[in-house]
């Protein structure tokens, strides 16, 4: 089906019509999953609610902005993709999903978060980047199994020193923002394995070798007048990300530090929880 006839589809409610947006999806699929992304919808068809089995549901790349309260009823939902769409705010029907593990809500309108988002205390990973955020809501701070946060492309100009809550945090994403200096409060969270702090406007960069879980910093596109002190075995990337971060004399010899490892780079498709 063509896209311009679905845009034209979705502005009409009637039930045949919805039911050829939906492609006759009438019964919870065997694997559990519903993927409705790119379908020009503008409504979640209610008859998704009852399927109370369900444990992903892809709605990426709609128009909605907003969701019905019988949303509710999907309590085993692990996974919830709601980028690309009109959200101004989160639906707090979204918040009472307590087994929701994966939350994207990246390329939206979001200038806050709610309080209920805390409700979410089985939230591993959450995508954040690409809306109107200008300070990262505190309410992520009380989110106590968080993993990985994607808060690139808004408008962050710090970091709330309550982040270091989170000990379960491994991977922080904050490329694109308007940062002038390394978030202080990452220098207190020594369990980061990844940071991206990538195409900010960061001048100097403190040194970061005390942090003995970290892995990968990207910093590049940084004004920044030196690269980040890290431990051996940790990979760089940015200007003069090729020098050895602290060489080591043997024999009147330089002995150069490598990583065995590969990047950590952000995934390109997305995943299933842990």
């Amino acid at each position: 089906m063509g896209n311009s006839l679905k845009a034209i589809v979705a502005f009409v409610p009637f039930s045949k019509c919805q039911k050829y947006l939906l492609e006759d999806l009438e019964e919870m699929p065997v694997d559990k999953m519903v993927d409705l992304s790119g379908r020009q919808l503008r409504r979640l068809p209610l008859h998704i609610c009852s399927f109370r089995e369900l444990v992903k549901l892809y709605l990426s790349d709609n128009n909605l902005n907003h969701l019905p309260p019988e949303l509710e009823q999907l309590q085993n939902l692990q996974i919830l993709a709601l980028d690309f769409n009109n959200f101004k705010a989160l639906p707090l029907v979204v918040c009472t999903l307590k087994q929701l593990c994966i939350l994207y809500l990246g390329n939206n309108k979001l200038c806050s978060l709610p309080l209920e988002l805390r409700l979410l205390q089985n939230l591993k990973t959450l995508w954040i980047e690409s809306n109107c955020l200008q300070y990262l809501p505190e309410v992520v701070c009380e989110l106590s199994l968080l993993r990985t946060l994607h808060a690139g492309s808004n408008a962050l100009r710090t970091l709330p020193p309550q982040l270091q809550c989170l000990q379960e945090l491994r991977t922080i994403w904050l490329s694109g923002n308007l940062l002038s200096e390394f978030p202080p409060v990452l220098l207190d969270m020594p369990f980061l394995e990844v940071i991206d702090v990538d195409r900010n406007s960061i001048r100097f960069f403190p040194s970061l070798a005390h942090l003995p879980g970290l892995k990968l910093v990207i910093y590049d596109h940084n004004p920044c007048r030196n690269a980040p002190k890290v431990a051996k075995g940790v990979r760089r990337v940015g200007r003069w990300s090729e020098e050895t971060p602290e060489p080591r004399k043997r024999s009147g010899a330089v002995i150069d530090i490598t990583l065995d490892e590969k990047p950590l780079l952000p995934p390109a498709a997305k995943a299933d929880p842990e």
